[in-house]
């Protein structure tokens, strides 16, 4: 990366910081190999349903955006965790080299993020975009502002767990290993291990303690208000578990209840960010 001079703006350095990082994420075999494995799983998505049905052929949108929530919240976080630890990570040499040149260190890390996030939707829009050509070509273009609605949603889930892969790897040099081992835990308590702790406690509890329970926990994971959210913009109330319903009661309908969520995942995106950008500023490099 070129030296930036110190009459630079910060805007400048942010631009040149999430170019370099574009490129480099679109060369990485991480984000081609991401970029195929969730085409073909998206792919194989929109046939399973009439195939498990006993039918055959190809889901039409509406089907096909709903059983491809469950892939996105499985699948976005731990590419946007994986990749973003092993792009963040400081390393020896080339972190001296980097942080010695006369940008801010948020100005650089900001601009990583940037450009990863760039990176990772591209793969996200590639692997939803052939499962979209391909539902349309058989099932034509009903329900097609659905799979638009999952697209957004797939790009605030990327941003919030690159955030939180930044946070995670902010630091002195020498601790990818620590780094990404913490990041499988967030993951995996995030996206399987969090509900089922929820529900188990909340059936322990008399059932006003247990609502309140299920409330905070759709809005204190991610990945579960992602999910209510989600399924309150593609299939209104229907689909929704024990926790979404008690959520919905709590805010009083769907408008209040996808202001609360939305600003919960807005905060999710910007809190861990800040405090990386923090840390990192106090790292010894």
């Amino acid at each position: 990366m070129s030296a930036a001079s110190p009459t630079r703006p910060t805007s400048s350095a942010f631009a040149l910081c999430a170019r370099q990082e574009l490129l480099l994420a679109l060369r990485s075999r991480w984000t081609q190999v991401f970029a195929a494995i969730f085409a073909a799983l998206a792919i194989a998505v929109a046939a399973s349903g009439y195939v498990l049905s006993g039918g055959h052929g190809i889901q039409d949108f509406s089907r096909t955006t709903a059983s491809l929530v469950e892939l996105v919240l499985l699948l976005v976080p731990i590419a946007a965790l994986v990749i973003g630890v092993l792009s963040f990570t400081p390393e020896r040499g080339a972190a001296e080299l980097l942080f010695a040149q006369p940008v801010s260190r948020r100005a650089v890390l900001v601009g990583q993020w940037a450009g990863l996030f760039v990176a990772l939707m591209g793969a996200e829009a590639f692997g939803l975009g052939a499962a979209g050509l391909v539902v349309f070509s058989h099932a034509g273009g009903e329900g097609a502002f659905g799979f638009v609605i999952l697209l957004l949603g797939s790009a605030l889930l990327t941003a919030i767990f690159l955030a939180l892969a930044a946070l995670l790897a902010a630091g002195p040099p020498g601790r990818r290993a620590k780094a990404l081992a913490q990041a499988l835990v967030v993951w995996f308590s995030s996206v399987v291990l969090f509900d089922v702790a929820a529900l188990g406690v909340a059936s322990l509890l008399r059932s006003g303690a247990a609502s309140r329970l299920l409330v905070v926990s759709v809005l204190v994971n991610p990945v579960d208000a992602m999910r209510t959210g989600s399924l309150l913009a593609l299939q209104g109330t229907t689909a929704f578990g024990a926790a979404s319903l008690a959520f919905l009661r709590f805010t009083k309908g769907p408008t209040g209840a996808a202001a609360m969520l939305l600003s919960s995942l807005l905060l999710w995106a910007v809190v861990p960010l800040l405090l990386a950008a923090r840390r990192l500023r106090k790292a010894d490099l």
